[in-house]
């Protein structure tokens, strides 16, 4: 039992929304879920406070994000990759 459990990571393509902060963005995951009576499938949303260190990343790009250990109060995930620029 010295083996400590390692915490399955998550890595999630979402749309950046806010680029002001240095080394930090805002990105917005979209993801599609069932209303449980009627049915109809539901746009709802997440924002996540993401760290990229190298200010890689501008508003409206896709980007790859993983979880990782707690960075401030509010950023808990990074940045991998861009995975898709927005058009100029």
């Amino acid at each position: 039992m010295s083996e400590q459990a390692v915490k399955e990571q998550r890595a999630i393509t979402g749309r950046v929304v806010s680029d002001k902060m240095d080394k930090t963005r805002t990105v917005l995951i979209e993801r599609r879920v069932r209303h449980p009576l009627y049915g109809k499938y539901l746009r709802r949303s997440t924002k996540l406070h993401v760290h990229d260190e190298g200010n890689e990343s501008r508003m409206g790009d896709t980007v790859l994000i993983k979880e990782s250990r707690p960075m401030s109060r509010t950023k808990n995930f990074r940045l991998l990759k861009v995975l898709e620029r927005a058009p100029e």
